[in-house]
């Protein structure tokens, strides 16, 4: 194996020594303009005189520099530093006489197969990776070779332009003539990164397989030459396959330059990256975030390697409080009682209106010495995300584009789609409901059927606009029946746009960096607006009704405005009957967003979310959410003037009127100019419907009223007894004067009677005549006693008749006691309307 390797050292070491070929300065200067000529007035077109600016602007090759990576420098939010990444004290140095000769070869054979023959930079690889830049644009393949790798990390930026390269090709020919092949190869393999925070292969020895660098097998050696192109995506604590796939590439590698025979390479790609990994464990401030730092400048187009060593300042969005309390509640039992240790857990905590991460809680247990120790499940993690896709791919694409009202109204029935059967939760089908019935119990075909009638196109574009991607969308994705899955990290992107007004913001943990140099290049996204502003508030507004009255009640904070939604996926069949496979809870106030999700790495008949557990993701959003919003004014989300808020009658679907009773009243949001009509009022109750409206605008008045009018008829009963009581009274005193009147009549007719009689026995000759008159005197004194009895007659029958007349008058009901009948008539027309 290394008999190959010997010679082609000898030979370079021997060429050094002696001296032969051309001169020190000759040798530099045809370098340089090759790599001039290569690299810059073939690609882009530069000349000989800018070409020779950039060598002069070139630093100087400082050795402290070449042996150590510049330490890199994290502030958070605050500007504050929160740690230091890289530099001598995070490295063990190996001599390369302690370094394996398999080690060596295994980075010679995939960084730089001809690393003992060239002069520092390699021309057979600067002329396929000129073509491809010419066809492909510039960065698009590298040709660096190991030295020009050694002085880009310790002298240059890590920015792609033809300054750097230029400056790169110059130093490494330079760098060559000033030392030697093995005193390069030994700096660069102690310099470089390998990802878990090792510099250096013998730090990564320990870090990965728990050995040292001269224990290492041609395996091991492999998986470490695969490292330092991609330490975070080649991971194999965390990506095993992808980590495989990249060491057997080494191997074959090996095998093909002749480092290792094709026995050796059969034998080595044979064992298990499993079987290799005996990890060391480690304490990494703020792990999980720096993490997601990484991430994200490997995207912006900085390596990992180039992060750790090229003494960058990287100015960051964490809030260090906000983080080391996550970690609490998911690394202790302190607020939260969790089932077991193989229980697992992921929140991402935005700033709603930035999209700034401010913290990231990626493991519940980051130091147990597992295999998936360094795995983030807030960033990493691919999940079905369960009811909570019902607000980005079924309600708010009707919303935004159909403009349905938040009383949209659905039948809930048996639904087939794509050839499958759905059903909701409970199992049961519930007629027709509004929207915001169907969101706040999570009622799955409501959602179904808002997913078919907006279309697919539009569902899928609304989830784009939210960072939600989709190949295609299906009826099922509505639902939360993902194929690949999300991550917190994307759900809580996704509403916390709904909290925004409908603004994207993509969540970010970088705010700027600034380069060695003093360049500073700033990384916050661009602001996107996603949805419209009443699609946005609408939706807010459902999920203000489940965290209040909903599924989501357990989440609610006391005084604090907050919309979210709850999300569950099924066990498999074979597993158990109740319980769920995974848990969310996403959601959000004007200050703050956070999804979190909950499970375990694999369902298993051992290892589900029993049916008591599946209320801890929400617990998890209530206890991180409550402590960060302490102390800060929290405003309630504004309603924009697109939106309308109207009571609307139940039954009916139209705005309601004065007569539609209470509970039969419901508020809801319409986009403005959908508005519905008014309930019309029935014209026969047009009077009492005036009436009425007064008695409910002052009910206390009305009763004031009501009292008042009873008095007034007790007085006015009073009066009626006190008059009749007069009356008879008169009554009896006329009786008294006519029976007087009638005695002194009587004795004054006796009187004439007896005049009469002294008169008849007076005059005897006219006895005759004298009988005769007194016979009419007599009847007409009859008469006149008779007429009188008649006259009394009359005035007793004119006094009772006036008695009963004044008994009917007072009995008519007053004005106030009408009124009372007439809205008590009122309330219930009322009623039957």
């Amino acid at each position: 194996m290394g008999s190959r390797f010997l010679s082609r050292k000898k030979y370079r070491e021997q060429k050094q020594q002696n001296g032969k070929g051309r001169s020190a300065f000759k040798k530099m200067f045809l370098r340089t303009l090759i790599a001039l000529i290569l690299i810059g007035t073939l690609t882009l077109g530069v000349g000989g005189y800018t070409g020779m600016a950039y060598i002069n602007e070139a630093p100087e090759l400082n050795p402290e520099l070449l042996k150590y990576p510049q330490s890199s420098t994290i502030y958070d939010m605050n500007n504050k530093k929160i740690t230091d990444v890289a530099g001598k004290e995070y490295r063990k140095i190996a001599p390369i006489d302690k370094i394996p000769e398999g080690v060596q070869n295994a980075f010679i054979a995939v960084e730089d197969v001809r690393f003992w023959e060239h002069e520092g930079i390699d021309i057979k690889r600067i002329g396929g990776a000129v073509l491809a830049n010419v066809t492909d644009g510039f960065g698009a393949e590298g040709a660096s070779t190991i030295t020009q790798q050694l002085v880009k990390k310790s002298f240059l930026t890590p920015e792609k332009s033809i300054k750097r390269k230029v400056q790169e090709a110059y130093l490494a020919i330079k760098m060559e003539n000033e030392y030697s092949k093995k005193e390069i190869l030994e700096m660069y393999l102690n310099k470089i990164y390998f990802g878990e925070g090792a510099y250096g292969v013998a730090t990564a020895a320990e870090v990965y397989f728990g050995k040292s660098v001269e224990e290492l097998n041609v395996s091991e050696a492999a998986l470490l030459a695969g490292l330092p192109q991609r330490p975070s995506g080649y991971n194999p604590f965390n990506h095993p396959e992808l980590a495989k796939e990249r060491r057997d590439t080494v191997i074959s590698l090996m095998a093909k330059h002749g480092f290792i025979t094709q026995k050796e390479k059969e034998e080595a790609q044979s064992i298990p990256v499993k079987d290799l990994l005996h990890p060391k464990k480690r304490n990494v401030t703020y792990d999980g975030f720096i993490e997601q730092v990484v991430d994200e400048l490997e995207e912006k187009g900085i390596s990992e390697s180039d992060l750790y060593s090229s003494g960058l300042k990287i100015y960051t969005t964490l809030d260090p409080k906000a983080q080391q309390f996550t970690d609490k509640v998911l690394s202790t039992d302190e607020y939260i009682s969790y089932p077991d240790k193989k229980f697992k857990a992921g929140i991402v905590l935005l700033d709603t209106q930035t999209g700034e991460i401010r913290a990231i809680g990626g493991n519940r247990n980051p130091a147990d010495e597992d295999i998936k120790k360094g795995f983030n499940y807030a960033t990493q993690l691919k999940r079905q995300p369960g009811s909570t896709a019902k607000p980005i791919l079924a309600y708010g694409p009707a919303i935004e584009k159909l403009k349905w009202s938040t009383y949209k109204q659905i039948k809930d029935e048996e639904i087939e789609a794509n050839g499958k059967t759905f059903k909701n939760w409970d199992d049961k089908f519930h007629d027709e409901v509004s929207i915001r019935t169907a969101l706040q119990w999570s009622y799955n075909i409501p959602a179904i059927k808002a997913f078919q009638e907006v279309g697919s196109k539009d569902a899928k574009n609304f989830a784009a606009k939210l960072g939600i991607n989709l190949e295609n969308a299906y009826p099922a994705h509505a639902i939360g029946g993902f194929k690949n899955g999300i991550s917190p990290l994307q759900l809580a992107g996704a509403y916390a746009a709904f909290g925004n007004e409908g603004v994207y913001n993509e969540p970010h943990t970088v705010r700027k960096v600034v380069f060695a140099d003093g360049k500073e290049k700033s990384f916050k996204p661009k602001s996107e607006q996603a949805m419209s502003d009443y699609t946005a508030y609408m939706i807010t507004d459902m999920l203000k009704t489940v965290v209040n009255e909903g599924t989501g009640k357990m989440a609610n904070i006391s005084g604090l405005p907050l919309a979210g939604k709850t999300g569950t996926t099924g066990l498999p069949e074979n597993i158990h009957d109740e319980g769920d496979s995974d848990a969310w809870f996403s959601g959000y106030t004007t200050r703050y967003t956070a999804a979190v999700w909950t499970g375990y790495d694999k369902t298993t008949k051992d290892s589900y979310i029993k049916k008591e557990d599946d209320d801890i993701a929400k617990l998890i959003f209530k206890h991180v959410v409550s402590e960060v919003s302490k102390g800060k004014e929290t405003p309630d989300f504004k309603k924009p003037s697109s939106v309308v808020e109207l009571k609307i009658d139940e039954e009916s679907g139209l705005e309601a009127n004065k007569n539609t009773p209470e509970d039969k009243i419901t508020t809801e949001l319409f986009v403005k100019g959908t508005e519905p009509e008014k309930k019309p009022v029935k014209e026969s109750s047009a009077k009492n419907e005036v009436k009425k409206e007064k008695q409910e605008q002052n009910k206390e008045d009305h009763k004031k009223e009501n009292s008042s009018s009873d008095k007034d008829k007790e007085k006015q009963k009073e009066d009626k007894n006190v008059d009749k009581k007069k009356k008879e009274e008169e009554k009896d005193k006329k009786k008294e004067q006519k029976k007087k009147d009638k005695k002194e009549d009587k004795k004054s007719k006796e009187e004439e009677e007896k005049q009469a009689t002294d008169s008849q026995d007076s005059e005897q000759n006219n006895e005759e005549s004298q009988d005769t008159g007194d016979q009419t005197t007599d009847d007409e004194q009859a008469t006149e006693e008779t007429t009188e009895e008649d006259n009394q007659s009359t005035d007793d029958s004119a006094e009772n008749s006036g008695e009963d007349s004044s008994s009917s008058q007072d009995g008519e009901p007053d004005a106030s006691t009408q009124s009372s009948e007439d809205n008590g008539t009122t309330e219930k027309s009322s009623e039957t309307n």
